[in-house]
């Protein structure tokens, strides 16, 4: 596993069209706060896909990420980006993928949101977010 910051993860997702980006947060994340968008002038924004690893709220795992992963991103050559809430999970789901074979895994440092502050807030010291990368919000 390879780690990016939020910047250099947008570098290299935008210079390398077969990498597949994949969000692991849970479903609620994904839609209600938020998610990273990778812009293409004159073309459609690349949306991660959403396979979650990890529901913290439900304490939960996704048993079959693995497989859902290999749905989407195909190959195991072929590169893979992950991104979480602040870092944490897409670890943890890199070392799976890896562990399943995948040759290529990224992890974005800081996730979408960052870590916490000193008010346990989060979007406030780092993240795809806090670094002025584009995101929508559904």
């Amino acid at each position: 596993m390879k780690d990016l910051s939020p910047r250099d993860a947008y570098a290299y997702l935008s210079a390398t069209p077969d990498a597949v980006f994949i969000d692991c947060r849970s479903e609620a994340e994904y839609f209600l706060v938020g998610h990273p968008v990778v812009e293409h002038e004159g073309a459609e924004p690349t949306r991660p896909h959403h396979v979650w690893w990890a529901d913290e709220l439900r304490l939960e795992m996704n048993e079959r990420f693995v497989e859902d992963v290999a749905q989407v991103a195909g190959p195991k050559d072929r590169p893979v980006v992950l991104i979480c809430r602040s870092g944490r999970r897409s670890v943890s789901a890199a070392k799976a993928l890896e562990a399943a074979g995948w040759t290529e895994v990224y992890n974005v440092l800081e996730g979408f949101e960052g870590p916490l502050d000193d008010r346990d807030r989060r979007g406030t010291l780092g993240g795809w977010r806090v670094a002025g990368l584009p995101w929508e919000q559904l």
